[in-house]
């Protein structure tokens, strides 16, 4: 079991998960912080990725950014992710807190699907330093606190996209398509779709419109302004300022993560009740 430490509502549902877990005769683990967070003992794992070597499933408390996190901790291993939403929006997490007893009856009784999932990587410089980083949802080139324009030069697979004058670029992988891809103005694309989304944040040429490319395309961002400052983030955590002339690269990694999905779950079915479309009779 793995919690946002910040939020307090994870507490209880924690203990209730680890009374649970072990009323079906199996054994919960924790890291360090969450079994802090809920007073339970301590387990030995210190974080993610030593409890993805000892768990046979890994259930997240929080929302999006913290399966986001555990995501990127754990990448490369098998043990799949099973989310309890304790957060707001919650498009990576499959349960709502309240279903939390019959989901694991249902995890109990097999009664579940296993998507894979994709990481992406950005590699490159930034200032001299070398960059290498995953993430799951999307990687973002985007102006620091001054309101103005930055420039990028974007190639695909070697060949010259465009370049952009704007706010910034989001590059997302499938999983990342709701998240600030959506928001820019990116298409919905589901998550077993071989794509990359480009989704230019606030384009001063209209005509500069999302861009899907081939999930096994490598696609360079080049800094051209030298001001306002430049930065580079992923899954919405701050990695690096870049300057003029630095180039970031991102392709798909060679790392997955497996997330679990209850059964009578779908990836429309979320898409309806999270963005509460209307004008339909399903």
């Amino acid at each position: 079991m793995i919690a946002n430490t910040e939020k307090a509502s994870c507490r209880s549902l924690v203990r209730r998960a680890a009374s649970l877990v072990q009323q079906s005769g199996r054994v919960a683990l924790s890291d360090d912080a969450t079994a802090q967070l809920a007073g339970l003992p301590p387990s030995g794992c210190r974080d993610a990725d030593a409890l993805a070597r000892k768990a046979g499933l890994l259930v997240v408390f929080g929302g999006d950014g913290t399966m986001l996190r555990v995501a990127r901790e754990v990448a490369g291993h098998v043990t799949p992710i099973l989310g309890i939403n304790a957060g707001g929006l919650g498009f990576l997490t499959a349960v709502s807190s309240p279903q939390l007893a019959r989901a694991l009856e249902q995890v109990w009784a097999g009664d579940f699907a296993l998507e894979t999932r994709p990481l992406i990587e950005a590699t490159g410089q930034a200032q001299g330093r070398p960059v290498s980083q995953l993430a799951l949802n999307d990687f973002v080139v985007s102006r620091g606190s001054v309101s103005r324009l930055i420039e990028l030069e974007v190639a695909v697979d070697g060949e010259p996209l465009t370049c952009y004058r704007c706010d910034g670029l989001v590059i997302s992988s499938p999983t990342g398509s709701t998240a600030y891809s959506l928001a820019a103005g990116g298409a919905v694309v589901c998550p077993n779709a071989d794509v990359l989304t480009l989704t230019p944040i606030c384009p001063h040429t209209l005509s500069n419109r999302s861009v899907i490319v081939s999930l096994r395309s490598t696609v360079k961002v080049t800094v051209i302004n030298q001001k306002p400052e430049t930065i580079l983030s992923g899954d919405g955590q701050v990695l690096r300022e870049l300057s003029a002339g630095d180039s970031i690269t991102v392709r798909r990694s060679r790392h997955r993560v497996r997330l679990m999905r209850l059964a009578g779950a779908s990836f429309f079915g979320t898409l309806r009740q999270k963005l509460h479309w209307s004008g339909s009779n399903i």
